[in-house]
């Protein structure tokens, strides 16, 4: 028709946590890009909103293994796999329960490596693939608080960054998504007191611009996305200087 543009992608995108937060906009903006979106999560409503854009929705709780392997038995083959789900909860290591600490491993280290895992042999049949992996700057630089959650996500930085090592020889791509804090839903979880969040509540990011940056790596792959970009930089100062970003960074969690 003279003047329509219909936009045509066949890739298959299996995204998992598609259902809050940045997850459920990396879900839309995928959709809205005309890629084939397997998106899993637990909330229904948002399924069925993500069903209705033409997504193929799948409830499964990734803490539990055998849900794992019913998702990865409802993906057709699959041409970038982003790992997006996540859990936080903030608090001082030895205030937290044995079952928060287990629940943080399972969603955050467990699900998305046993889900790599599985993927990657197809994957490497057909030589060709990319993975989004979202970790955080939480992977790379530990605050007062985020002990447990630090740790997991410096778990997932050290599988994304070994990972990519292990496939790149089969043409397939690993990309390491390292966000500061996001205005979403999961921060509300994971500081139950609003202490952290009105900390940083000048830093924040907002889910809309994180999800734009991730869907780009679909068709330009990188190594890994900052964001913001001076998180970078943080980075790279801790390892040079770790005792003054401690200094700054546990301003952060000053109430207890």
């Amino acid at each position: 028709l003279k003047g329509v543009y219909i936009i045509v992608n066949n890739k298959n995108v299996f995204i998992t946590g598609a259902t809050s937060g940045i997850g459920l906009k990396i879900a839309q903006l995928c959709i809205e890009k005309g890629y084939n979106v397997y998106a899993t999560g637990r909330n229904d409503a948002s399924l069925k909103t993500l069903s209705n854009l033409g997504a193929h929705a799948i409830k499964a709780d990734l803490r539990k293994k055998y849900e794992l392997d019913y998702v990865l038995a409802q993906l057709p083959e699959l041409d970038v796999v982003i790992l997006n789900a996540g859990l936080g909860i903030f608090n001082n290591a030895y205030d937290l329960t044995d079952e928060q600490v287990d629940e943080m491993f399972d969603v955050n280290v467990h699900a998305p490596i046993y889900l790599a895992r599985k993927i990657a042999p197809k994957l490497i049949e057909r030589k060709k693939g990319h993975f989004i992996i979202i970790s955080s700057q939480a992977g790379k630089v530990a605050t007062k608080k985020a002990s447990i959650y630090a740790s997991t996500k410096h778990a997932l930085t050290g599988f994304i960054n070994g990972f990519r090592l292990e496939v790149e020889q089969y043409n397939i791509k690993v990309t390491g998504i390292y966000p500061g804090p996001i205005d979403t839903p999961f921060l509300h979880k994971a500081d139950a007191q609003g202490a952290y969040r009105q900390a940083i509540k000048n830093f924040l990011l907002l889910p809309d611009e994180v999800a734009k940056e991730v869907v780009y790596t679909i068709e330009r792959p990188v190594r890994e996305v900052n964001l913001p970009r001076v998180m970078g930089l943080t980075a790279k100062l801790y390892a040079i200087a770790p005792s003054l970003v401690e200094k700054v960074g546990k301003g952060f969690f000053n109430k207890k």
